[in-house]
């Protein structure tokens, strides 16, 4: 309340000041400049001394955006899985923290056909082990797969400082790292959703770092940190890797002889990930070349092909909803055949997306970034940059996970630009700093000591910040409900003709030991998954009704949403 009193405050006429809401924006920022360039000159030494403290920066930025994002828990708890997405990067943590690389299939698999999840020849989600993984080891230490989700977004703003250290002075890597701290820490979309690209992103810091000190420094230990990271970003972005090992060949391509032996320390550390990779693969295809990614797009023609394939042909018959999906995607890929002019509008319709990797005040640092492209080492980070986008515009759909291993990379762009202008300009290179952090502290501190009018008054000025607010899908009331209900539940999920993309229907890796087994609505098939588990208590769920509805199943009811297969 106090928030919303205060707002209300702005109209002129009702504080003794006069001032209205602008008034009261500018007055803000212009006392946290003043404070800032007051405290800069006692504080900078301080900072310098700090910056050069590797393990203790490493350590604070780890920690700064888990307890950021923990302090808000109070209003914004920890995120609910809200579709295909996350259910089927919460089924394979589900999988691995059972120690396993994939799930037989069940006998009455055909209840279970939902999006993104293969049936057959194994329950599985189709995508890569890495994401999953980190979410097992944080499910299985503190008992939840955000926790995963947690430790790999500070991990990797960390690993953005370690990764800038080898780029430029110890202050500047430190300054890039607070910034990742600010852009990617607790307000950030990759901090709330359980396919985030931290992970991958973590990935690119560790092959980004290890190649300058590589230069410097051709140790194996170096190159055996590159391999780590080539390996964890083969796990999370198989695609995406091929651009990767371009730029790491690129870049090692004018001191090749020494790269040649580096090689052996750069595989090895790279093969546990190679072998993982087939080895799933083969648990869940049956074949050590077919990833699951692969087998779904040949069972359900999703996710689609690239834009120089011919449109995907589903080979099951499908769900209504999987029908829904298959047709969507279609449709964006198109029966068009590519060509230069679809390429580059396809290409520039998504350099929108790239505001998601930095701070607004950022982008004015960009031009000065550009005055260092004389160096070679800084025009192959352009080149780098250039090739993920261009390299990712030939699949139809675009993520800022897709291109999550070069965010490092855009981040140090922004910070060599700072660099640079500090020369011609200090004051103004601290301006653009005062205000990328002002921007931060202001969203948190609105969310921090908010209530549910200010979140809901502020969230479209949000700009690319996203943080689970309420329950607008009902997804949290609903498992509350079946949480209370006593014993083991099957509850048949029941679509309406319109449902489209925002899946529910989700399981466990282990579905009969599950408490609740969700199952597709077959009419009267229902029957034989009731006959499959008769000590379960038995419901409907309509996610499509207003409010949702979960009530005891009948055979004969009523619902508007009845017999619509």
């Amino acid at each position: 309340m106090f928030l919303f009193d205060f707002f209300r405050s702005f109209l002129p006429l009702h504080n003794p000041l006069g001032f209205g809401a602008s008034d009261f924006v500018e007055f803000a920022l212009a006392a946290f400049l003043v404070a800032l360039v007051l405290a800069h000159g006692a504080l900078e030494p301080s900072f310098r001394r700090f910056a050069e403290r590797t393990g203790w920066c490493m350590l604070l930025l780890f920690a700064m955006p888990i307890v950021l994002r923990l302090a808000l828990l109070r209003h914004f708890p920890v995120p609910t899985p809200a579709g295909q997405d996350d259910y089927a990067y919460i089924l394979l943590a589900d999988t691995f923290r059972h120690f396993r690389l994939t799930n037989p299939m069940h006998p009455m698999h055909r209840f279970f056909e939902t999006v993104f999840t293969l049936q057959q020849p194994t329950y599985s989600s189709i995508y890569s082990p890495g994401q999953g993984l980190v979410l097992a080891i944080g499910w299985g230490i503190f008992g939840h797969p955000w926790a995963g989700v947690v430790l790999g977004l500070g991990a990797f703003c960390a690993l953005s400082y370690w990764m800038l250290r080898g780029w430029v002075t110890p202050a500047w890597a430190l300054v890039g790292g607070l910034l990742a701290v600010s852009q990617f820490g607790p307000l950030n979309e990759w901090m709330n959703i359980y396919w985030g690209g931290a992970v991958s992103a973590a990935a690119g810091c560790l092959v980004f770092g290890a190649l300058p000190r590589l230069r410097k420094d051709p140790t194996p230990g170096n190159a055996a940190l590159l391999g780590a990271g080539l390996g964890i970003h083969l796990l999370t972005r198989p695609f995406e890797s091929i651009f990767l090992w371009i730029a790491v060949a690129v870049f090692l391509l004018p001191d090749w002889r020494r790269a040649v032996k580096l090689i052996p320390n750069i595989v090895l550390a790279a093969l546990p990930a190679v072998l993982l990779t087939l080895f799933h693969a083969h648990a869940v295809t049956g074949s050590w070349t077919t990833i699951p990614y692969a087998q779904s797009r040949y069972q359900y023609g999703v996710p689609q092909t690239f834009t120089f394939q011919p449109v995907a042909v589903a080979h099951n018959q499908l769900t209504p909803q999987q029908r829904l999906t298959y047709e969507g995607q279609a449709a964006v890929h198109g029966d068009e055949p590519e060509t230069a002019g679809r390429f580059a509008a396809r290409w520039a319709s998504r350099l929108r997306f790239y505001r998601f990797f930095l701070l607004a005040p950022l982008y004015l640092a960009l031009p000065f970034f550009l005055l260092c492209l004389r160096r070679r080492r800084y025009l192959w980070v352009a080149g780098t940059i250039l090739l993920f986008t261009l390299g990712t515009t030939v699949y139809p759909y675009f993520f800022p996970q897709y291109v999550a291993a070069a965010a490092c990379l855009l981040l140090l762009a922004a910070v060599v630009g700072l660099e640079r202008l500090s020369r011609i300009s200090p004051a103004g290179a601290r301006v653009l700093l005062f205000l990328a952090g002002a921007h931060f502290l202001f969203f948190y501190t609105v969310h921090a000591l908010g209530n549910d009018r200010v979140f809901l008054a502020m969230r479209p000025f949000e700009s690319w910040d996203y943080v689970n607010f309420d329950d607008p899908e009902e997804r949290i009331a609903i498992d509350r409900r079946l949480s209370e209900i006593p014993g083991q539940k099957l509850v048949f999920v029941r679509y309406s003709p319109q449902h489209q993309f925002r899946e529910w229907l989700h399981n466990a890796a282990r579905i009969d030991r599950a408490p609740v087994v969700m199952a597709l609505d077959l009419g009267p098939e229902n029957e034989k998954l009731r006959e499959y588990y008769p000590d379960r208590s038995v419901w409907l769920l309509e996610p499509d009704a207003k409010p949702v509805r979960l009530m005891p199943y009948k055979e004969s009811d009523d619902s508007p949403f009845r017999d619509v297969r």
